[in-house]
């Protein structure tokens, strides 16, 4: 069993990194070659602007090539109570922002010809209790009349066409979902960048920033120094760097990921015939898919706790028990990946994007991110050219979190909590 990533480990990694040292003038520095990062360079590279993307490790070696491949449309939330705190028409542009998201992501693979497996069959939420359907059936409903005519109820009784596991009691489908190759998409969007003049630095951790001359920006690495016109700061979950600001509002949570060896495919078309993405409705819950490769992913937050060597194997045991107990014909099942990344999450589970003190940004995907950062990315590039009517996040409050500096101390409490919900509810 190989503890990293599945996505990166069977895609070459990318040759297209500068190898010299960083240096000289750009129009805009990108800090972190995610989704995020790497979509905002292609836009601005596109529209003629000098970009360099600079960042800690590889592209895509956080949570861009770590997570468990699903590009979801709609939202995590329960759309009534995000209408009832927020407005319905706000709650529906947050909607249609999701949306846009996954059409955005379709279209560069499309016009960029990247071969990452992108397919779209939908994404099917799996009611673990009984009430837990009569809540998704209600959610429709309101889904249907308010935001979106093409999401549809399965019934218990139907279950068995979509899983062939007893552990569930019907489920909804959300039809525009999608789901693809995580590290073939990264490689093919920063092979895309690259080819329209956008440099990238790997190994190039932001040391310091500072602001010289009022409107640029200087940059210190250890691979050397670069000064910028403007900056973007796309580095989710990131713990390297001086962006204490950035840190203080969002907590970076662990999800992790096991990923079988190659299933016989008349096994596959049993347990998950639809080969959709699936996600359980529990707190403490579970995602999985199937891969091109006919394996089966299977991922969630079995332990509320930052992603390490340690945690990483203690939580592939729990999700390989887990997995058995959703499908008992994989019992004797070989586990080849075993991994974990961190989730940046917000005290809201929304993103937040604008600019503080000059710099730009956008992250707090919440666990939502591969659909939302390829997007937000694009909105950036116009926002930093002063077009910021796509940036439904604009102006939106993102406070500090009470004692919260970075190090979540924090997280055993959370999962206590959402345990704690699970049971109850």
């Amino acid at each position: 069993m190989k503890f990293e990533s599945y996505w990166l480990d069977s895609t070459p990694a990318f040759s297209q990194a500068c190898q010299g040292p960083l240096e000289g003038k750009a129009d805009v520095v990108v800090i972190g070659a995610g989704f995020t990062g790497l979509s905002a360079a292609l836009t601005l590279a596109r529209r003629g602007a000098s970009v360099v993307v600079v960042d800690a490790g590889r592209v895509a070696g956080e949570a861009s090539g770590r997570n468990g491949g699903h590009c979801n449309n709609g939202i995590a939330h329960d759309f009534t109570a995000l209408a009832a705190a927020q407005g319905i028409e706000r709650a529906r542009a947050i909607y249609h922002a999701f949306d846009a998201g996954v059409d955005a992501l379709e279209t560069i693979v499309r016009e960029e010809r990247i071969d990452c497996d992108f397919t779209r069959g939908g994404k099917l939420k799996l009611a673990a209790k009984p009430q837990h359907y009569e809540s998704l059936a209600r959610a429709c409903e309101v889904l249907r009349r308010e935001v979106d005519p093409d999401v549809e109820m399965v019934p218990a009784s139907g279950i068995r066409d979509e899983v062939d596991s007893d552990e569930f009691f019907g489920g909804m489908i959300q039809k525009k979902s999608a789901q693809l190759h995580m590290g073939k998409f990264a490689a093919g969007l920063a092979s895309a960048a690259v080819a329209r003049g956008a440099k990238i630095f790997e190994s190039a951790a932001v040391t310091r920033f500072e602001r010289i001359g009022g409107d640029r920006y200087r940059l210190s690495t250890p691979r050397g120094t670069i000064e910028a016109a403007q900056v973007l700061v796309a580095t989710g979950a990131s713990r390297s760097g001086p962006l204490g600001w950035f840190r203080r509002r969002i907590v970076p949570i662990g999800s992790f990921i096991v990923v079988t060896e190659p299933l016989d495919v008349a096994l596959l078309n049993r347990i998950a015939p639809r080969r959709r993405s699936y996600v359980t409705t529990r707190h403490v819950g579970n995602y999985f898919r199937t891969t091109a490769d006919h394996r089966l992913l299977f991922g969630g937050r079995t332990r509320f706790t930052m992603s390490n060597a340690r945690s990483d194997e203690a939580c592939g045991q729990l999700l390989r028990a887990a997995m058995q107990k959703v499908f008992p014909a994989l019992k004797d099942t070989r586990i080849d990946y075993c991994w974990g990344g961190l989730v940046d999450l917000t005290v809201d589970r929304l993103p937040r994007a604008g600019q503080k003190d000059g710099l730009y940004y956008s992250m707090g995907y919440s666990g939502h991110g591969v659909q939302m950062s390829v997007y937000m990315g694009r909105v950036m590039a116009d926002v930093m050219a002063g077009r910021d009517q796509d940036n439904i996040w604009k102006g939106a409050a993102w406070n500090a979190i009470p004692g919260h500096f970075g190090d979540p101390w924090f997280l055993p409490f959370v999962g206590a909590y959402y345990r704690l919900q699970d049971y109850l509810h």
